[in-house]
């Protein structure tokens, strides 16, 4: 029986990471989700998986401490052997990430060392330690966001860490062409979902206001950004390279 091609998804419990992690089962891949606070989320994750006929497991991990990173790729590597007795995976998302927003005046040095921690140095090195687990012909997928194109006040240190994202992406497919790893980032719009506190969800004026700025006149949802990731992450996309694709529905153009 051929294997299927497996997928770490980081921050898969919830919200874009979930919907990721169900669409890229429904392409028939396997699937390793991570957590950081909501494991029951997560194992809730792994049964709607199982249900499209995708294997999936569960490890935890916080994308805001990199010391964890060498006993999370222990755990990776013995779920690997565990659950889809292989040694190698062939895909990461790096997604997990929180929101903030705070204008430039008022925001403090701990909240900027938190925003890049968990959207630059994570990806960073979450990349740099999974590629002694990353089969040849596999791929990286980064998730930045619009707001490395547009502006809305209160998301410098997010947006600015995000950016640098999109620029470690170039190198990434720049270093590991040689391996035939592809390295794209996929840039999300404004969507409803409870990141940065449901805002765009859940206050009406802000989400009419966005769909008003949308060339498609509403706000993006979580499945329309997971379907583009599980995309990337199969064939179909296979000459697919250093591209920043913007999933926004035409937002502020």
């Amino acid at each position: 029986m051929m294997q299927n091609k497996i997928v770490l998804v980081t921050g898969g419990s919830r919200g874009l990471g979930k919907n990721m992690a169900i669409s890229l089962a429904k392409k028939g891949l396997d699937i390793i989700l991570t957590y950081n606070s909501s494991k029951d989320g997560a194992l809730a994750v792994v049964k709607e998986i199982e249900t499209l006929g995708s294997k999936a497991a569960v490890l935890h991990l916080n994308v805001d401490d990199t010391k964890n990173f060498d006993s999370f790729f222990l755990d990776l590597k013995t779920a690997l052997r565990e659950v889809f007795n292989v040694d190698k995976l062939d895909f990461l998302v790096n997604n997990a990430g929180i929101g903030i927003n705070e204008s430039i005046k008022a925001t403090t040095e701990d909240q900027f060392d938190k925003m890049v921690n968990i959207h630059f140095k994570a990806p960073f090195f979450l990349a740099q330690k999974v590629l002694p687990y990353l089969n040849n012909e596999g791929g990286i997928v980064n998730i930045s966001t619009g707001l490395t194109r547009f502006t809305l006040p209160g998301y410098a240190a997010y947006a600015a860490s995000k950016g640098a994202v999109e620029v470690l992406s170039l190198y990434l497919a720049k270093e590991l062409g040689k391996s035939k790893i592809r390295v794209n980032t996929v840039a999300p719009g404004a969507i409803e979902t409870d990141f940065g506190g449901g805002a765009v969800r859940d206050n009406k004026n802000l989400n009419d206001f966005i769909g008003s700025q949308t060339a498609l006149g509403r706000v993006g949802v979580a499945s329309d950004i997971g379907s583009v990731v599980a995309f990337l992450c199969t064939d179909d996309a296979k000459w697919i390279n250093a591209q920043r694709i913007e999933v926004s529905g035409g937002q502020m153009i």
